[in-house]
């Protein structure tokens, strides 16, 4: 009877302790569940005096699934008053994307330089071309992997002509407008190309200008390099458009010892990118009926109707 009363007494405590213990369990595993589904995730503790790290990835424009152009222009202007910054170094592994995007995030490492005169230090990655390359023009030392590609400096627009397409499919356009030029493209008119061609032309100024004035070259020699060819690492150096060849670690340890930084850490956080519940809650069946096909071809015609300006590198 006393071994009755006595396990009576300790069950109540343990069976509280338990649950305490098993909802602590459960919430830290559909956490991190959770947190792999939506794209989430747990930030670090950031201690001492630290170098942080910019991953500039994928095409670099708004909406894209590698690329946060948003947060990452929060990102630097956080960091342009955050005492424990003490430089940023940029990693860069992108194709390029729209002029305006990689323009924003040029002056934006600009103003952080400027405003903290910290160093700021790039690092090329597999491709660093046309916006890509635009953007490290900011660093105050570039350095590029030997096999890294990079260059294409110029602009590109692309449009789709879809007369053809329409013809096909019975569709034919009107539209009402106040001038000739308001509903410019499908097909383009001569009229038409000359004044996007001297849109494009403003953007390829800018871009030669750029390079002239951090690469400490003339204007006549960026433009014999901008013809929108790509070049190697090593043709880079020679043209003058980086500083060395070499390593993420050369790299890092350049900015460190160059910069008296030896005694900071290396920090880095991640872009909330579209995690796996997004996709699972946006995919579209393969399947598809008649109609639905039919709306995607509508689709595709009104969003290809809009010229974008680029520095890209590709088709």
């Amino acid at each position: 009877m006393e071994k009755n009363r006595y396990k009576k007494r300790i069950s109540g405590p343990v069976v509280g302790i338990s649950i305490i213990i098993g909802i602590i369990v459960f919430v830290n595993i559909w956490g991190a569940v959770i947190s792999g589904l939506t794209g989430t995730e747990s930030k670090m503790p950031r201690v001492g005096n630290v170098i942080d790290t910019i991953y500039v990835q994928g095409t670099i424009a708004e909406g894209e699934m590698n690329y946060n152009h948003a947060w990452t222009i929060n990102r630097i202007n956080e960091l342009m008053y955050d005492k424990q910054n003490k430089g940023i170094f940029l990693y860069v592994n992108s194709p390029g994307g729209g002029i305006y995007e990689s323009d924003e995030l040029y002056l934006k490492l600009k103003e952080y330089k400027e405003v903290t005169e910290r160093p700021v230090y790039a690092y090329m990655a597999q491709t660093a071309a046309s916006g890509g390359l635009y953007v490290c023009m900011a660093a105050d030392k570039i350095y590029a992997n030997r096999m890294t590609m990079t260059g294409s400096i110029g602009v590109i627009m692309s449009m789709t002509d879809t007369t053809g397409l329409q013809e096909l499919l019975g569709i034919k356009t009107e539209n009402i407008v106040s001038g000739e030029n308001k509903a410019m493209g499908n097909p383009l008119t001569d009229e038409q190309r000359q004044i996007l061609q001297t849109m494009i032309d403003e953007s390829y100024n800018i871009f030669v200008d750029v390079v002239a004035e951090n690469r400490s070259l003339t204007e006549a020699k960026v433009k014999e390099l901008a013809d929108g060819r790509v070049y190697s690492a090593l043709q880079a150096k020679d043209l003058g458009l980086i500083d060395e060849v070499g390593s993420v670690e050369d790299a890092m340890h350049a900015m460190m010892s160059e910069n008296q930084l030896e005694s900071c850490g290396w920090y880095s956080e991640d872009a909330p990118t579209v995690g796996l519940l997004d996709m699972l809650l946006g995919a579209k069946t393969e399947s598809k009926d008649l109609l639905s096909q039919f709306s995607e071809i509508q689709k595709y015609i009104e969003v290809n109707k809009t010229p974008r300006l680029m520095y890209y590198y590709g088709n």
